[in-house]
């Protein structure tokens, strides 16, 4: 049946001439055409189609949906109106939440999936998660959760990973729920669609910590952190979800083993939750977390992702990955190394053990001889190690630990030289973790400028042993003696700015090969270098000097970025890409244009979608509808298409085999699915808002483009040589290092006041 109905504000006739005409189908089977205004309130057309309609129920029992069952609002009425969408007449959110909240306990098993099928959509209203809650909904849900199995859970699962798209209402998931889910997780006979969901839930926890909260937090007088405000649902964190991950010993590996998994939604999903551990974790655990990722060979599982991965999905959770695997190097190399420390005394006594060395005493002076054997400068192992840190003592215990013979070896031949031609082996090493940080950056631990794969630097300890080798060929070949030592120094830098070079293609059976050249050739290629390069640059100071330089630099390029958000720009809204669950054609926009604008709190991005540009004010009062910030996991490129005949007729099917667009990206949730598609005008606005919302991520992000990682190292250089200008102009010799003078006799001395 077909009816006709026109729902309007007091208008002429020919203003209603303008107005489309809707299609609503009712709870009946009746179709009403409708002509709607778009100036009324949703409540208002539904009274008007209720009295039309001579239905006797209130109106506020009812609400209207689109036919994909998009709720209909204030706020996207008027889009659904000159879309001419197709909308139906449905109970209001209120009344199917209570309805699902009841069926939620129903025994029968198609009654169950079919009601959680339809709650995995609803629940992400707020008009129908509140009610959902109030009617004890959330309880029953977490009901099915621990006692379900197949798609039953999967859709269970969904749902509630759907309901924590919000900030708030589940705030009490309580521990054993939690490692109900580790649990589930952790099977590996557990459905993929039961996997995706589970992952999903565990990385929102892991990211619900109070500082990340919007709002207030709460100081524990107890242990000085921060704690959540009571009701928020920033109450969990890394701490939270590891205290249970501990309890289940197969976590961890099988997430690690499923990002080889043919599924490629299922690798994707396990490294974003391997990628949010990594940025969030403890102090108290941090040691304990990566050495189980070690132990599982997590870097080499990313690294045969780099060359297996057929899915560009993947590529920007491998970028992150690298970008995290940075911090972590930071990290070690900030850390002191505490000699009195039971793991860092492990350390040291294998080293020393592999020597096969024993103690003495220097027979001048009766000091004791034991670390200067090995090659450190003095016997205080913890000033040897006070620049490259932890990560300096666990790459010398790798190089001891990888060959102990060839390292007594080489200690024992190196011993029995004069004093003058042995070389410094332990200092040696340490030298090459500074090479390594600096070729790859690692000056901060802030995001990776890099926008290509790099295999090598998650080979950071295979490296580190190949380039000491390398170091300590080229000082026997060249029959070095102890004043050479900068000089071989530079000889391993140029060895490994050649050695690594396009990280990203090379194979690493190349590396192994370049890092076997003989000293002759080494050192003409680095005399051809050195006409170009000056040997300043090298030295300690200038490096820290890099270092501080290079972290202003990328602050201030980050705020460049963030600035850009905060003008706004227009983009072409693109063909989304045709996913794996989804073969149908893509169909083009309903608005060829969108403008997107960050807001000053930097929480949501607000957006408008026109047929054409227009002046937009400053502000948000022009930018209708908005993204949350948080909700964002991902920033994929290359993702969409430009649609063809851009201004042309916006009804037609489009093919499915657009090529996509290299100036596109897609803002991506925590279940995959893209919020936003855009084309950006040219290359330098692409690089400004891919790096800007991925600076944004507090979870990590990378840098996408090469413009803004050239940016950085190009306001590095300038600044360094801006610098370096007050020092050479004036001829002033730099030194290699500063030496301590010797602390006072006595404490019978002041400061003076300048």
């Amino acid at each position: 049946m077909t009816a006709t109905a026109s729902f309007q504000s007091n208008g002429t006739h020919a203003r209603a001439q303008l107005v489309p005409t809707n299609s609503v189908r009712t709870m009946s089977g009746v179709t009403v055409k409708a002509r709607i205004d778009p100036t009324l309130t949703v409540d208002d057309v539904v009274r008007q189609l209720c009295i039309n309609l001579k239905i006797s129920d209130p109106h506020g029992n009812f609400a209207l949906r689109e036919e994909t069952d998009e709720l209909v609002t204030n706020d996207n009425m008027r889009k659904k109106i000159k879309s001419k969408a197709n909308l139906k007449l449905v109970n209001a959110p209120f009344i199917e939440a209570k309805q699902t909240a009841e069926k939620l306990t129903s025994r029968d098993d198609r009654t169950l999936k079919l009601t959680l099928f339809s709650l995995q959509r609803y629940i992400r209203e707020e008009q129908f998660a509140n009610p959902f809650l109030e009617y004890d909904g959330l309880a029953r849900l977490l009901d099915i959760i621990c006692t379900a199995h197949g798609n039953t859970l999967a859709y269970a699962l969904t749902a509630l990973q759907n309901l924590m798209d919000l900030d708030y209402g589940w705030s009490t998931l309580d521990d054993a729920f939690i490692f109900k889910v580790v649990q589930i997780l952790s099977s590996p006979s557990s459905l993929i669609n039961v996997c995706r969901p589970a992952t999903a839930i565990l990385k929102k926890l892991v990211e619900a910590d109070p500082l990340s909260s919007p709002g207030p937090v709460l100081a524990s007088s107890s242990k000085g952190l921060a704690s959540a405000v009571e009701g928020s649902v920033y109450r969990y964190g890394f701490s939270v979800v590891f205290e249970q991950m501990r309890k289940e010993e197969r976590l961890l590996e099988t997430v690690v083993s499923r990002l080889g998994s043919q599924e490629t939604a299922m690798g994707q999903y396990s490294m974003m939750l391997i990628n949010s551990l990594l940025a969030h974790a403890s102090d108290e655990r941090w040691e304990e977390f990566f050495a189980r990722l070690e132990r599982l060979n997590t870097r080499k599982a990313v690294i045969g992702l780099m060359s297996s991965h057929t899915s560009e999905d993947l590529t920007s959770c491998i970028l992150d990955f690298q970008a995290n695997f940075i911090r972590v190097i930071f990290r070690r190399k900030t850390s002191y190394v505490e000699p009195l420390e039971p793991s860092h005394y492990a350390l040291l006594d294998v080293i020393w053990e592999g020597s096969g060395m024993h103690e003495e005493h220097d027979d001048e002076t009766g000091e004791m001889i034991k670390w200067r054997k090995l090659g450190f400068d003095t016997e205080d192992i913890q000033e040897e190690f006070n620049e490259s840190g932890l990560l300096g003592l666990e790459c010398f215990y790798q190089f001891v630990q990888h060959d102990r013979d060839y390292f007594s070896k080489v200690i024992v031949e190196q011993v029995g030289r004069p004093k003058e031609r042995r070389c410094p082996i332990a200092k040696a090493s340490n030298e090459v973790v500074e090479l390594l940080s600096e070729h790859w950056a690692i000056f901060a631990p802030g995001y990776s400028t890099s926008t290509a794969f790099q295999p090598f630097l998650l080979n950071f300890y295979k490296v580190h042993h190949l380039a000491t080798e390398f170091f300590i060929r080229m000082w026997n070949e060249s029959l070095s003696t102890a004043g050479d030592f900068t000089r071989v120094v530079a000889l391993v830098r140029s060895q490994l700015k050649v050695t690594l070079r396009s990280e990203n293609s090379r194979e690493w059976h190349e590396v192994e090969h370049d890092f076997q050249e003989g000293y002759k050739s080494v050192r003409e290629r680095q005399m051809k270098e050195l006409e170009m390069d000056d040997d300043l640059l090298s030295k300690l100071p200038i490096r820290n000097l890099r270092e501080k330089l290079y972290k202003e630099s990328f602050e201030f390029v980050r705020q460049q970025r963030v600035h850009c958000l905060l003008q706004g720009a227009w983009f072409v809204n693109a063909v989304p890409p045709t996913s794996s669950h989804n073969r149908e054609p893509a169909r083009r926009p309903t608005r060829s244009w969108r403008f997107l604008r960050l807001d000053n709190g930097l929480r949501y991005l607000h957006y408008v979608d026109s047929a054409a540009k227009f002046q937009i004010r400053s502000g948000l009062e022009d930018l209708t509808e908005s993204i949350e910030i948080s909700q964002i996991s991902e920033i994929a490129t290359g993702t969409c298409a430009q649609p063809p005949n851009l201004l042309g007729d916006q009804n037609n099917d489009l093919p499915v085999t657009l090529l996509p667009s290299a100036l596109s990206f897609s803002l991506i949730n925590a279940h995959g699915d893209s919020m936003a598609d855009q084309i950006a005008p040219d290359a330098s606005r692409w690089a400004d808002w891919t790096d800007g919302l991925n600076m944004l991520r507090r979870d990590g992000g990378h840098v996408a483009s090469r413009e803004t990682a050239g940016f950085v190292q190009a306001l590095t250089e300038i600044g360094l040589k801006i610098k370096l200008l007050d020092l050479t102009g004036e001829m002033v010799e730099i030194p290699s290092g500063l030496v301590a003078g010797p602390p006072p006799p006595h404490s019978d001395f002041h400061f003076s006041e300048l």
